[in-house]
């Protein structure tokens, strides 16, 4: 079974972000501004159904799905594109694939203790941020 996620987790630490987000073809303007964001982590998990909210003061951005169901995501207020995702289970880890104009995009979210770890790839780059579970 896999694990409960539920939670609110706060930002502790990111790796690669700006090479993250230069692979997504994110200007250097935003993509400065989004390396200073301390992104929250809300995530609300029951059943097959997640709700995960990626707070900052900039902008939220919400992701709404059943896991094992793929769906078109609109990714605009990321970086302007839409791709067919899927979220599932693999083991422990909450994997997701965004199938679009971008190679090997997705993440994985995954439980150490009390913090929730995300890793995030966009063709051959990778960034990692750490959060820490406050409720």
């Amino acid at each position: 079974m896999p694990p409960n996620l539920t939670g609110y987790y706060r930002f502790v630490s990111q790796e690669n972000m700006d090479n993250y987000l230069r692979a997504l073809d994110i200007n250097v303007v935003l993509r400065k501004l989004v390396c200073l964001l301390k992104p929250d982590k809300e995530i609300l998990h029951t059943g097959d159904h997640m709700v995960i909210r990626t707070i900052t003061s900039l902008r939220d951005y919400v992701m709404d799905f059943d896991v094992g169901v793929q769906f078109e995501e609109d990714l605009g207020p990321v970086d302007g594109r839409k791709c067919q995702t899927t979220v599932f289970w693999e083991g422990d880890q909450l994997v997701c694939e965004q199938l679009g104009e971008k190679r090997n995009r997705g993440w994985r979210h995954w439980l150490e203790g009390d913090q929730l770890h995300l890793r995030m790839t966009a063709e051959d780059e990778v960034c990692v941020q750490v959060f820490q579970k406050v409720k």
